[in-house]
């Protein structure tokens, strides 16, 4: 490395390392070399990321692609954008200019007109020369897109799509970010009869698969037939058509685009379903809001009169267009009415907030809006020197939903931007849910009113009285305005009964907007609707008109406006070893420096010693980012008792973050008696019946391990010195046998019998344990199996002579091109002859059940032509689970299936996902364990 290329890397990792002494005080800094990963050792989400490359470019002086915050993984890909082509380190960062140019609304389209797909054609024949929308690059040049060109790209659109069977009622699915091609292929959709799912494009590549995965489950409950990709996704979007049945392609929107041929017109009606909007993509049961063209002219229609849109209005927006707000509150709502869009990428905004609010005063922006996070990061992202050249005096609506309103952040920056001629009576807090479209409360032109409430009778009573004056302790809470024209609002206590203003319960809404329930989720739309009333999932109260929201019934935390269920987290932290069972809790917590709220992860151990709870401390945060893509912002673990329960036994979130906020080390001792009570039921006679069950386990296990010590050097050398791969197999097998047997672990086989291997087999079963192998060694008489193993294996030579002996055949697991190789070697293998033995989850853990199947040993036997013989394996996990070493006493049972036969219809891919499913439904029946591929 060059000296100047030294100097860089030092420079920028002291720059990542102060950033993060920044995002954490008191914690020391992070050991971090240029191959340390961001997310995992810097703890850095998109927001911390996306102020490291503002940090970056003001320290280098050099402008970098906002990709960066997305794709970045590691300091080098920042070192790398530094030192590359586009320039030299040192030149002056390129201006951001947007070449502003006047914009004027049109007429907004009849009242009378039922569609969107109406909407479209009477503006693309009326008005087709008028400006419908500009969309802004990083560098704030102009696309621009007006109401003929836009008809014209949706009707090419329509026909490709109808020129790949699509028709009226299918599910089309549109994985695009914020571009030009977005906005005809969801039009196109419509007019082609069909029904557009938004979902949101990959953020990163190293969470590809956790993303493929949530999608999968999304595009499947659609029942989505096509996926419209961008180009730089379409590799990605195309691996998801292997993980759902009924998706018959990926294609690419400039595809679309390019189409010449003549649609055929599908008519739509107002009671058509015309949006599939997905509220959550990260649990396994997906639930997508449907929505019609009625309900959601409707809700455009009652937030516009609410708003008093007029022509001279012009919406600026950053806002992702699959989340609603984006989609039908900035977009749709603009296209009904005419009113201009100037649009930017999400990315855009967060590497450089000030061209949010440069835009609106450009372009005289008088609506936009956005998440409370937002406003925070221009407070904190936009420096003094910027605001003489802002003039935000045009800016009548401020919206701020889709996550928790902070008063401070409010006041803050009403305050602040007051100098550029921002009024503080644009602020506007709105409440909105999909279920309800999008818009259910706000009032514009009131300017933000809070309302201080008596702590101690609202926490205990659900009473919201106003708080004296002099009150040093208030509850504070927002108003989110009146509910808009035609619908209406209540608050009901757990029996359904309405309560008065100034009570809290569950707040449920209905109105012209109100979904019919959830798309193939009858479970869930029960639990939404109450007769006419549909159940929102939030607590408030009423007070003079205007609802006050005060927290979410089911305790979702809403991070940087995205939606973190607090239940999945806890079930991935508490399968740690080293957390105690049940024992955590997942909440949010506000955070006033940020504007946003914290995710917190709570978690009880029984380590003690400083190291062992680092340690586990980073095994928290991994399994965090693995499950979320983002890291939490504090784990506290403790041995004390800071998760709290009700009497039967759930988290009491709620109650667990106020001990976190007063900064409590643990929960108040409980009553005396109880305690007394506790330890009567922890008496003497419990202990010794488990110390001594515990000291047998453990003396038998020690045996047992004594007993394979004492067997594997004479099996190694027997093996390693047998002239044939099959005497070498016998041999093992005698002595794997012998090793249960002397470890008390009782063999036993079920199903049909073997069969022999003279023709090319596939073996593949489950993996649960490292005793897997010892038990199919000793389970499979017959010689000639090969085990296919992972690389890493090879690297101890005892264990590389041992199993190259038996034949065995490594694979790599993580370079993508060998594993490629590595799936062609065992093909050709397979068509030799070798009959191969493979545990298709590639790995296990200590948590019960079977996990997906991987792909390669089944596109082995689609390309090989063989019949795949499913083996299930049970038992072996209660022997050795992961993370011991002392095996227990018990019984194994080693269940063979019938061969499966290649399909003889479809490709290799179909082929190979019928072999995988059918083998994978025979293992899961016999394995005796649950299923975690939900």
């Amino acid at each position: 490395m060059a000296r100047a290329e030294r100097d860089t890397a030092g420079r920028l990792l002291d720059l990542i390392a102060g950033l993060c002494r920044e995002l954490r005080p008191g914690q020391p800094a992070p050991a971090l070399d240029l191959d340390s990963q961001l997310e995992r050792d810097a703890e850095l989400d998109s927001l911390g990321r996306a102020e490291l490359l503002a940090r970056i470019e003001a320290e280098f002086g050099r402008r970098l692609s906002q990709r960066l915050i997305s794709e970045a993984q590691t300091p080098r890909d920042f070192l790398l954008a530094l030192l590359g082509p586009a320039g030299d380190v040192g030149a002056a960062p390129a201006a951001v200019t947007t070449g502003a140019s006047p914009v004027s609304g049109g007429e907004p389209a009849p009242a009378g007109l039922a569609t969107l797909t109406e909407v479209l054609a009477w503006h693309g024949q009326q008005q087709p020369q008028r400006r419908h929308l500009i969309l802004l690059d990083e560098d704030g040049a102009e696309q621009q897109l007006s109401y003929g060109e836009l008809l014209e790209r949706a009707r090419a659109v329509a026909a490709a799509l109808q020129q790949r069977d699509i028709g009226p009622g299918d599910a089309v699915a549109l994985m695009l970010p914020t571009c030009l091609e977005f906005f005809p292929c969801f039009l196109g959709i419509q007019l082609a009869g069909a029904v557009p799912v938004p979902i949101y494009p990959p953020a990163r590549p190293a969470q590809l698969e956790d993303h493929l995965r949530r999608h999968a489950a999304i595009l499947a409950n659609a029942g989505a037939r096509l996926l419209i990709a961008s180009g730089e996704v379409a590799l990605p979007a195309s691996l998801l058509r292997g993980l759902v049945a009924g998706l018959r392609g990926v294609v690419r929107a400039d595809e679309l685009l390019a189409c010449r041929a003549a649609g055929v017109a599908v008519p739509a009606h107002g009671p058509d379903l015309a949006l599939l909007q997905y509220t959550s993509g990260s649990t396994g049961n997906p639930k997508g809001v449907t929505l019609s063209h009625a309900q959601l002219l409707a809700n455009i229609r009652a937030m516009a009169q609410a708003a008093a849109v007029t022509r001279d209005d012009v919406f600026v927006s950053w806002l992702p267009l699959y989340h609603d707000m984006g989609l039908i509150c900035a977009w749709l709502s603009c296209l009904v009415y005419a009113v201009p869009l100037v649009v930017m990428s999400p990315l855009g905004f967060l590497a450089a907030p000030l061209r949010w609010l440069q835009a609106i005063s450009d372009y005289r922006g008088t609506l936009s809006g956005a998440p409370n996070f937002a406003y925070e990061l221009c407070l904190r992202r936009i420096p003094d020197a910027a605001l003489a050249g802002l003039d935000l005096s045009r800016w009548r609506i401020a919206f701020n939903g889709a996550e928790p309103v902070n008063p401070d952040t409010m006041e803050r920056f009403a305050a602040r931007f007051a100098a550029c001629g921002l009024d503080a009576r644009a602020l506007a807090p709105v409440y909105g849910l999909a279920e309800c479209a999008v818009g259910l409360s706000f009032t514009p032109g009131r300017g933000l009113l809070v309302d201080r409430v008596e702590r101690a009778d609202f926490s205990g009573y659900g009473d919201a009285r106003p708080a004296a004056a002099g009150d040093p302790n208030p509850l504070r809470f927002v108003a989110c305005g009146r509910p808009l024209p035609g619908y209406e609002v209540r608050v009901v206590d757990a029996a359904g009964a309405e309560l008065p203003e100034r009570r809290e319960g569950r707040l449920q809404f209905r109105g012209p907007s109100a979904t019919a329930g959830y798309w193939r989720n009858p479970a869930a739309s029960a639990e939404l609707l109450r007769g006419d009333w549909l159940d929102s999932g939030d607590y408030a109260y009423l007070a003079g008109g205007e609802l006050y929201l005060t927290g979410r019934a089911k305790d979702i935390v809403i991070k940087a406006g995205r939606n973190i269920y607090p239940q999945e987290v806890e079930d991935a932290v508490g399968r740690l070893a080293g957390v105690r069972t049940g024992c955590v809790a997942v909440f949010g917590s506000p955070d006033p420096a940020s504007g946003t709220e914290r995710l917190v992860v709570a978690a009880e151990t029984r380590l003690s010693e400083h190291g062992a709870q680092a340690a586990l401390r980073q095994q928290i945060q991994d399994t965090v980012v693995a499950l979320l893509g983002m890291p939490a912002d504090e784990v506290v673990l403790s041995n004390a008792r800071i998760v709290l329960k009700t009497s039967s036994g759930k988290i009491r979130r709620a109650a667990s973050r106020a001990l976190f906020e007063h900064g409590l080390a643990e929960a108040r001792p409980r009553a005396p008696w109880l305690q007394l009570a506790r330890v009567l039921a922890a008496s003497a006679g419990p202990w010794l019946r488990r110390a001594a069950s515990m000291s047998t386990e453990r003396l038998a296990g020690c045996w047992a391990l004594a007993a394979f010590a004492l067997l594997a050097v004479p099996a190694w050398v027997l093996v390693a010195l047998a002239p044939t791969p099959a005497l070498a197999w016998r041999i093992g097998h005698r002595a794997a046998r012998l090793t249960l047997a002397l470890a008390g672990i009782r063999l036993q086989l079920g199903g049909v019998a073997l069969p022999p291997t003279g023709r090319a087999r596939l073996l593949v079963a489950n993996h649960s344990s490292y005793l897997d192998s010892l038990v199919l060694l000793a389970a499979l008489p017959a010689p000639g199996w090969r085990f296919v193993a992972k690389r890493e294996l090879a690297d101890s030579f005892p264990v590389r002579v041992f199993l190259q002996r038996l034949g065995c055949e490594f694979v790599e697991r993580f370079d993508f091109l060998q594993g490629v190789a590595d799936t062609e070697r065992l093909a050709a293998a397979a068509a030799r002859g070798a009959a191969l033995a493979v545990f298709p989850e590639g790995t296990f853990t200590r948590v019960p059940g079977l996990r997906p199947f991987r792909m390669g040993a089944f596109l082995v036997a689609a390309r090989a032509g063989l019949e795949v013989l499913p083996v299930a394996l049970a038992g072996t996990r209660d022997c050795l689970r992961e993370g011991h070493w002392l095996p227990r006493r018990g019984m194994v049972r080693v269940t063979l299936g019938q061969p499966l036969g290649v399909p003889p219809q479809g490709d290799d891919w179909s082929r190979a996902l019928a072999l995988r499913d059918a083998a994978r439904a025979f293992i899961l029946a016999g394995c005796g364990e649950p299923d975690l591929e939900d």
